[in-house]
């Protein structure tokens, strides 16, 4: 998300770096660029006109005129600015209320709902240790319902059955009953959507409503939409008493223009991003985050948070215990590595947080690709357990074998090899006591990260 906006923040930004001092003619000529690039990324007009007009009341006070690097200061403006538009700080789920605290979802068809109910349990159970229930008030689509009800199975979170033959209040009614009796933390209700906001469908979210009372109304909607997203946020904030919105499919969007409209044209904060299509594929929405990704910084927090989450501690401290003693890095500890990348949500979603990535080429950006470490997998796992542990054996009769058992050519299995040794490199000098040396290394175009060989 939010690619072409970040692009034209970098260009400007690199102009402003050349600037002595800036004036009131050369803040009017960035901000009209600024300006230009928000609506580009297709952010709402009112939305576009009250951020230009406080940007440029703070660029021309005594803030930039003072500052020995006018530059960054502006770009420290615009920051700060992004974040107040977006909402200051992350909005979580107030989960403090008397249990079974009951969050009720709604949205038009086709916005990912049932999908981002199924994530969100996901979300509640590991990582704030719940215990969740989820039920299907769509009795209009009986797919609905089985396909919340396989969600649950594959995460490992409780179903309340549900059919079409029921009453949409009755339903949620009931689960919310079974809920307080059989002690569960939180209620997840999926509710009906339609193509199009409608008089019926807001009449019958609003019986909900009254009937569940819930703590948390949030309403699921698809960032690809636009400002449309903003729209239709907007529609159902007047019918109900939203608390928050999830932004979904944040990963397809590279206009990021609903996430900068949502919470000016609603007044309601976004909670959550849908960032993949897998269950773990929910992030909490951190305005001051996202506006450092949108301005080129990365996202270093949210890197560490995911590191410290996905990375088995045990595997890492047995790899480092057994580079200290000598023991070589073999192919074993090479798929270990890959498989934990893929567990962080894959490369494409570790680069979107790493500060400079704005300066790489979008040719080199495309080389970077999750199905290739998919396939490094397999061509690993096609090997004995032998040649995992000495790669020198693998000659060019193993190699047509092993490009067999992983449905690719030999090239790709040399490929493999080659990077394997790349890494190879860097874990001696990683044993050599050589951090620096590695991050040399990384410099120096050398070794790339696993699955990186450009």
């Amino acid at each position: 998300m939010f690619d072409n906006l970040s692009e034209r923040f970098d260009n400007i930004a690199k102009r402003l770096r050349g600037q002595g001092r800036l004036t009131e003619d050369n803040i009017s000529d960035t901000l009209r660029e600024v300006r230009m690039a928000l609506l580009e990324a297709d952010v709402a007009l009112p939305v576009v006109r009250e951020f230009i007009k406080d940007v440029k009341e703070r660029a021309l006070g005594e803030e930039v005129a003072k500052s020995l690097t006018p530059g960054q200061a502006f770009v420290k403006i615009v920051h700060d600015e992004l974040v107040r538009m977006m909402g200051e700080a992350n909005d979580g789920l107030n989960l403090n209320a008397r249990p079974p605290v009951v969050v009720m979802v709604a949205g038009l068809q086709g916005a990912g709902k049932t999908t981002s109910v199924g994530k969100l349990g996901r979300w509640l159970k590991e990582r704030q240790q719940k215990k969740v229930l989820v039920v299907s008030c769509d009795v209009y689509r009986p797919a609905a319902i089985d396909q919340l009800q396989t969600l649950a199975g594959e995460i490992g979170i409780d179903f309340h059955p549900s059919s079409t033959q029921q009453d949409p209040v009755a339903i949620a009614e009931g689960a919310v009953d079974y809920a307080r009796k059989h002690f569960y933390d939180v209620v997840l209700v999926d509710t009906a959507g339609r193509l199009h906001v409608d008089e019926e469908m807001m009449a019958e979210v609003k019986r909900l409503h009254a009937g569940i009372e819930p703590v948390e109304t949030l309403f699921v909607v698809d960032s690809m939409t636009g400002q449309d997203a903003a729209n239709t946020a907007k529609a159902f904030n007047d019918a109900l008493p939203l608390t928050g919105v999830i932004l979904t499919k944040t990963d397809g969007d590279a206009r990021g223009g609903a996430a900068l409209s949502i919470r000016h044209i609603t007044g309601k904060p976004i909670k959550f991003l849908g960032v993949g299509e897998k269950t773990t594929a929910l992030e909490p929405f951190h305005p001051d985050r996202v506006a450092s990704r949108i301005l080129g910084m990365g996202d270093v927090l949210s890197l560490v948070e995911e590191v410290e989450r996905s990375v088995d501690k045990e595997k890492a401290e047995k790899l480092a215990n057994k580079l200290k003693k000598g023991k070589g890095f073999d192919l074993e500890d090479f798929r270990d590595q890959m498989q934990q990348i893929t567990k962080m949500g894959g490369l494409g979603g570790l680069m979107d947080k790493l500060p400079g990535m704005g300066q790489i080429p979008d040719q080199v950006k495309n080389q970077v690709n999750d199905k290739d470490v998919r396939r490094q997998v397999a061509i690993v796992n096609s090997m004995t357990p032998i040649e995992r542990r000495k790669p020198d054996l693998i000659n060019g009769s193993r190699k047509r074998r092993i490009a067999q058992g992983a449905g690719v050519q030999v090239q790709d299995v040399n490929r493999l090899l080659k990077q394997f040794k790349q890494m190879q490199k860097m874990m001696k000098q990683f044993k050599k006591g050589g951090m620096k040396k590695m991050m040399r290394q990384f410099g120096g175009g050398g070794g790339m990260p696993p699955g990186m060989g450009f």
